[in-house]
């Protein structure tokens, strides 16, 4: 029995273009012709199809699919165990893109709790950057801290919270307009204090974990600008909170 190009496209759902072009390439040529000229595909034709359509979803390039389906000499089996392999490797991508995309998401919503009428009362004329949340999930997305952090949280808690940091900047700036070295008692205990503050939003935040964002105030204005609003801060603020933050810890550990 045999099919024409027309009856092949409607059964297999491929386009009749896509059917002309697999012949063109010797991918797929039809075992026959009408009295016409026209082609004409038979049963075989047809599992053919089906076996490049198979491969084709799986991924294979056509010159492969034709090198699997056309030479008995080749084991599609090693073919399949590699493009498995592949595969595999491509799940595994597209399951972390998907996890990024939701700690995205949740930043997006925790900072979206507030309505802007909210966010000026709150915050005033502090936002964070564009594109902060997409870096910060890329950054520290898969930490237990992040996660914390991304909670989302009452107007009312974002104002205490806004309160703490606000009365935390006014004695930092009273110590280090003083004169007092990052490592004095004075700075000290307000770099333990501001270790209380964070685990406040992003849980436990041991001694290691404060050291490493301690580095961030002195090398990224972004993150600095967060703690101490910008007409706050003044020049070497951030060096000065990092040395009283490893001052600190030094004293904790002995």
């Amino acid at each position: 029995m045999g099919y024409s190009v027309g009856k092949v496209a409607a059964l297999s759902g491929v386009t009749v273009r896509t059917l002309h072009h697999y012949d063109e390439i010797g991918l797929l040529s039809p075992s026959g012709r009408t009295a016409a000229g026209y082609r004409s595909y038979s049963d075989d034709d047809l599992d053919r199809l089906q076996r490049v359509l198979f491969y084709r979803e799986l991924g294979f390039g056509l010159d492969t699919i034709a090198e699997m389906t056309g030479d008995p000499a080749v084991d599609a089996l090693e073919h399949l165990r590699r493009q498995r392999s592949l595969l595999a490797d491509r799940i595994g991508e597209l399951t972390r893109m998907a996890e990024t995309v939701e700690r995205v998401i949740a930043a997006k919503e925790a900072g979206a709790a507030l309505t802007p009428e909210e966010r000026f009362e709150v915050f005033g004329e502090f936002r964070e950057p564009e594109g902060y949340a997409e870096e910060a999930v890329r950054r520290w997305g898969d930490t237990p801290h992040w996660r914390a952090a991304a909670v989302p949280r009452t107007k009312q808690e974002w104002i205490e919270a806004e309160k703490v940091r606000e009365e935390w900047v006014r004695r930092l700036l009273s110590v280090f307009d003083s004169g007092a070295p990052a490592g004095s008692p004075e700075a000290m205990d307000l770099a333990e204090e501001h270790r209380r503050m964070l685990s406040a939003f992003m849980g436990d935040c041991d001694l290691t974990t404060h050291r490493e964002l301690a580095t961030l105030y002195a090398t990224e204005p972004v993150q600095l600008g967060f703690l101490v609003r910008e007409p706050d801060q003044r020049p070497g603020l951030g060096e000065y909170i990092r040395d009283a933050i490893h001052a600190n810890a030094e004293r904790v550990t002995g």
